[in-house]
């Protein structure tokens, strides 16, 4: 058996740092919100996206991308987007459990479908539509069967909110890399110092604070007097680090190998959710509710596979590719290319 070349080991890492910061963020997220019952989404989302936008700052001066700014007007939409679908996501996180968290997730890619025949006028392939069809049908058998799922509605309508608000974001993010001429990582440097703007802004409207009087037992549920102890203080803290990691370790990947790998890395990190979620937060998984999970993922592997193939590119194409890590073939959308800073989020994630 051949040794490893060089390469071939960082690609390994980058691939197992990539699974390890894209599963662990959602559990991690889990605990912070439900265990230890930070309810603060916005705060914990302005931490983890000024987390990143710190982050970024660094990966610029080490050189692994080159700064390009862009005006305000042209990025603010997008920040706006970003900071809707990381909220609703953490929301739908906190209020439902990680196995139909990680599933709608899936319905993200029907969502673009249907924005992309309503904006664009793009329609998609029948083999698309019957792959849609198969996970749209086994999203509804893992639903219906969950008694817990179907009475959760508030639950319900921050997941839907978070796939529409995903969708959009993912639209607009890939047309403007395009509009502007920007790789993923100098869109996200633009925009994340206007997304904690904005949750700045929202966090004091939207959470308690706190500053006011005496601390009652009533008021022990807000921000400032939240009872903080090392351990939430430290699993605040590596939410946001393993965000920041979700983010760099996808660059890694699509720069050190295709599509097609970050595609089944892809897959195989929402394996690893559903499995965690039935393992460390104790989630039945009845007979048709695992039938639904497998329709679901047979659907998403094989909507993915059918983008794969759009996207291969001519030999021409290929050397002109080769020369950046740029070039290299972008995941489909609705896969998990977002991180869930909070990440798309993947992604995620969150």
């Amino acid at each position: 058996m051949a040794a490893l070349s060089g390469n071939q080991i960082k690609a390994v890492l980058y691939i197992l740092l990539n699974i390890v910061s894209g599963t662990g963020i959602v559990f991690a997220n889990k605990i912070v919100l439900s265990v230890y019952k930070f309810h603060f989404v916005y705060a914990l989302t302005l931490i983890h996206t000024t987390a990143t936008m710190v982050g970024m700052w660094s990966f610029a001066g080490i050189g692994l991308y080159q700064r390009k700014a862009l005006r305000a007007g042209q990025i603010l939409p997008l920040a706006a987007a970003f900071v809707g679908y990381i909220v609703f996501w953490n929301l739908s996180l906190q209020m439902n459990s990680v196995g139909f968290y990680q599933l709608s997730k899936i319905l993200i890619a029907p969502a673009i479908i249907i924005i992309e025949a309503i904006w664009y006028s793009k329609l998609p392939s029948r083999l698309e539509l019957a792959a849609v069809a198969l996970l749209c049908i086994g999203v509804t058998l893992a639903t219906v069967s969950d008694a817990e799922v179907t009475a959760n509605l508030p639950g319900m309508l921050m997941s839907g909110l978070a796939i529409w608000t995903t969708s959009i974001y993912q639209i607009w993010a890939g047309s403007k890399q395009k509009e502007y001429q920007v790789s993923s990582m100098q869109l996200m440097d633009n925009y994340c110092p206007y997304a904690a703007g904005l949750l700045c802004v929202l966090v004091p409207i939207f959470e308690p604070l706190g500053f006011k009087g005496p601390v009652t037992p009533s008021q022990t549920d807000t921000l400032l007097n939240y009872k903080y102890t090392p351990v939430i203080v430290g699993a605040i803290l590596l939410t946001a680090v393993l965000g920041l990691l979700v983010s760099l370790s996808t660059f890694l990947v699509i720069g050190a190998t295709s599509s097609l790998t970050y595609n089944v890395m892809g897959h195989l990190k929402t394996v690893i959710i559903l499995a965690g979620g039935f393992v460390l937060f104790d989630e039945a998984m009845p007979p048709k509710k695992l039938v639904g999970v497998l329709c679901a993922l047979c659907g998403i592997i094989w909507y993915s596979a059918l983008k794969m193939q759009q996207q291969k590119p001519s030999p021409a194409g290929a050397v002109s590719g080769s020369k950046a890590v740029a070039g290299r073939s972008p995941p489909p959308k609705g896969s998990e290319a977002e991180p869930l800073i909070a990440s798309s989020a993947d992604k995620s994630s969150v």
